[in-house]
């Protein structure tokens, strides 16, 4: 009985430290960006990858070909190549409204993360 108490005021600890403090925060990003690298390792090292067609990336393709410049098509092509770099580019980019990229123009990238 004496056990469970301690493991109790444990995870009570923890929950309070997670929900109202800044304390867990930066090791709780530490160990997600250590998942994502071993998780992109164990997928170069298998050589198996799920291969999703997706419709709306190709319509948007074809729709984006009108509206970009070659260097910016360029771009977009290279931020398609895999998940991993389609993930990391909404992340860093979409997350806020005032975010700029070297190569996209504001307007284009607005757009962009819209349909992404």
């Amino acid at each position: 009985m004496k056990g469970w108490i301690i493991l109790a005021l444990v995870a009570g600890g923890l929950y309070y430290l997670y929900t109202e403090t800044d304390k867990l925060d930066e090791p709780i990003a530490q160990t997600e960006e250590i998942l994502k690298k071993i998780e992109r390792k164990l997928d170069a090292m298998t050589g198996t990858r799920i291969i999703r067609v997706d419709r709306n990336v190709a319509q948007l393709k074809s729709e984006l070909a009108s509206r970009f410049t070659p260097s910016e098509l360029s771009e977009f092509n290279s931020v398609l190549s895999n998940r991993d770099t389609l993930e990391d580019f909404k992340e860093e980019y979409c997350g806020s409204s005032n975010a700029t990229h070297p190569i996209f123009s504001n307007d284009n990238l607005l757009y962009l993360c819209d349909h992404l």
